[in-house]
């Protein structure tokens, strides 16, 4: 354990394991001290302190809301190595249970309902804490990023079919996200971030994505990974959130922010290996079939027609 050695407290770990899971650039360990607590240690690279401490700074302000989620404890900076190079440091507290994705499909379907309800409940809470921040550009600057990463897709080794009818519903839609509502961000909102507690709610985990940005941005992770885990947990995110079926704005939104999400993925996940692109394949054509080629914005797994 010699590489956490300049970490404050860390004579006092008995166990320290790397946690593999996830798609983050954090390494991320299992830790136990000699008082039986358990935490998540993540290491980033010290290029990253500004960006960390933003998002330390962000935990701190949602653990405050009250619900099961990992709880900042520490936060800082070290060097390792003969090189002294510098990494930065975050413990959180573990948060008991078992992945929710895991747990999900062997719940009822109305439990699988009531946990979404939840989740959406957790996520409106988080929204409203007040963005301080000035962002006169988000909007130019989100419908720039969105436009870029398209040509990234477009430019990438793999192409795929009626892909340049969904190309042609972002561009042409791109033009919605004006004026939007901006909230905090968790910024990695579905099942594979939360945790199903021994009490049988929701904890939250994973907030290093966490961001400032449209409110509908927030979702469109629900029809890459939610859906495909449970329909009913899918339904009762957004109901729980909106208080009853989201409005048509959202809709809009979303299925723009589906649109492109499903092709950039593609191109995201090369560096993950051929598997995870064919994932990200597989999610792309069910969300084709869901918004019916983009010819609709509201999808049909919602609609009571999805598999």
């Amino acid at each position: 354990m010699d590489f956490v050695s300049g970490i404050p407290g860390a004579e006092s770990w008995t166990t320290v394991e790397p946690v593999l899971k996830g798609w983050s650039s954090d390494r991320k360990f299992y830790v136990e001290d000699q008082a039986g607590r358990r935490l998540l240690l993540r290491l980033s690279a010290g290029r990253t302190f500004q960006r960390k401490q933003q998002e330390y700074e962000a935990i701190q302000r949602f653990y405050r809301l009250g619900f099961p989620m990992s709880r900042a404890v520490d936060f800082g900076i070290y060097g390792e190595g003969e090189g002294g190079e510098q990494y930065v440091y975050m413990l959180l507290t573990w948060v008991d249970g078992v992945p929710l994705e895991e747990r999900l499909p062997g719940l009822p379907p109305e439990e699988q309902y009531r946990l979404g309800a939840e989740a959406g409940r957790i996520l409106k809470q988080m929204h409203t804490i007040p963005v301080q921040e000035e962002l006169p550009h988000w909007e130019a600057d989100m419908q720039s990023t969105i436009l870029s990463r398209i040509r990234e897709y477009e430019n990438c080794p793999y192409r795929l079919e009626d892909d340049q009818q969904v190309i042609a519903f972002v561009r042409q839609n791109v033009g919605l996200i004006h004026n939007v509502e901006k909230v905090h961000h968790h910024g990695d909102f579905h099942v594979g971030n939360l945790i199903y507690t021994p009490e049988g709610r929701i904890g939250v985990i994973d907030f290093n994505r966490w961001d400032i940005g449209d409110y509908a941005e927030e979702f469109y992770k629900l029809q890459i990974f939610d859906r495909e885990r449970s329909i009913p947990f899918a339904a009762g995110k957004l109901e729980g959130y909106f208080g009853g079926p989201p409005p048509e704005a959202f809709w809009k939104r979303q299925a723009l922010y589906v649109a492109y999400a499903s092709l950039y993925s593609i191109k995201w996940s090369i560096p993950y290996g051929a598997a995870d692109v064919h994932d990200m394949m597989d999610r792309y054509r069910l969300a084709l079939s869901d918004y019916d080629h983009f010819r609709r914005t509201v999808p049909g797994w919602y609609l009571g027609d999805g598999e």
